[in-house]
């Protein structure tokens, strides 16, 4: 049996959004799906998986409704379905970023501009330009573009908090990235806000970047939301180089720290998941929390309600 993983978003604003949550993951499971929706006010942000057919016919449900219509899916042929659980969720933001004022920030009405994957790997290589990777420290550790700009960041709500530090590029081509390009909406427009005055975004992320241009010059692995954690993106120069938090040897294994008190994102070699079970340090692989470590470092969470707003 095939079976794909689809990752998508859509800003477009939706009316009584909590109950939209709610009939969705009903509609989801009717067709057997498995994944992660965020809902909000502003829009859709899912990681959905199933049978071919499944999701052919999510596709085509999201689609039909017309304040989705402009949704752009990427599709991964993958063995397995990529979760275990169906969530869908109501939410403040369909990314967390803090910005939530329409009146400054609207990915609807001002982003940067969208640069499809080869143009984003014609002009990435201009004197004039920085590559801007506006992901989290765990993500850019496992894989970064060539050269590119990282933020010392552990979410991306803190990247507001990177603006001052940034204003040395503002008279430069500012080129942003992230995984799907949901982030990039936001992190583009705030830089506009701020008056960097060319600033461009990597339309579809890195994930379409791998598909349409063989992910050149992007170095080492994109971590993904979902129980494949990493995923391959270059078939032109692939390197390595993320390295093991506790040996240093260079890895491409992320995981998830066992100790659920902890649940660090890292990477981690074989070697050290074995000697540690799958823990960042000798004091969390003695937690009495402790998970079982059975060499994937995934971990499924319990179920939760879908959430409704006050």
């Amino acid at each position: 049996m095939k079976y794909n993983t689809l990752l998508y978003y859509c800003y477009s604003p939706i009316a009584e959004a909590e109950q939209f949550a709610a009939d969705h993951l009903q509609f989801c499971k009717s067709l057997g799906l498995v994944g992660r929706i965020i809902v909000a006010d502003e829009g859709l942000n899912g990681t959905v998986s199933g049978t071919e057919e499944a999701c052919k016919a999510y596709m085509e449900h999201v689609h039909a409704d017309e304040r989705f219509a402009k949704t752009e899916f990427k599709i991964d042929e993958v063995d397995q379905p990529s979760f275990i659980k169906m969530h869908c969720r109501y939410k403040a933001e369909i990314v967390h970023s803090g910005l939530r004022d329409a009146s400054i920030i609207d990915p609807n009405k001002q982003t940067g501009k969208h640069l499809e994957p080869k143009e984003f790997s014609e002009m990435m290589h201009d004197e004039d330009v920085i590559v801007l990777d506006v992901r989290s420290n765990y993500e850019h550790n496992l894989g970064k573009f060539k050269n590119a700009v990282t933020l010392d960041i552990d979410n991306f709500r803190d990247f507001p908090e990177q603006i001052e530090a940034l204003a040395q590029y503002k008279d430069k081509k500012v080129l942003t990235y992230c995984t799907g390009g949901i982030k990039c909406e936001k992190a583009s427009a705030l830089l506009l806000h701020h008056g960097f005055n060319d600033v461009y975004q990597l339309h579809g992320g890195i994930i379409k970047y791998g598909k349409e241009a063989g992910g050149k010059d992007f170095e080492g692995k994109c971590y993904v939301f979902d129980n494949r954690i990493a995923v391959d993106v270059n078939s032109v120069n692939p390197t390595v180089v993320s390295k093991c938090f506790n040996c240093g040897t260079t890895t491409s294994k992320m995981i998830n720290c066992a100790n659920p008190e902890c649940n660090e994102h890292f990477t981690q070699c074989d070697a050290c998941g074995e000697t540690l079970q799958g823990c960042c340090s000798v004091v969390c692989s003695e937690h009495p929390r402790k998970r079982p470590y059975d060499g994937t470092g995934y971990y499924v969470k319990v179920p939760q309600p879908v959430a409704i707003k006050d």
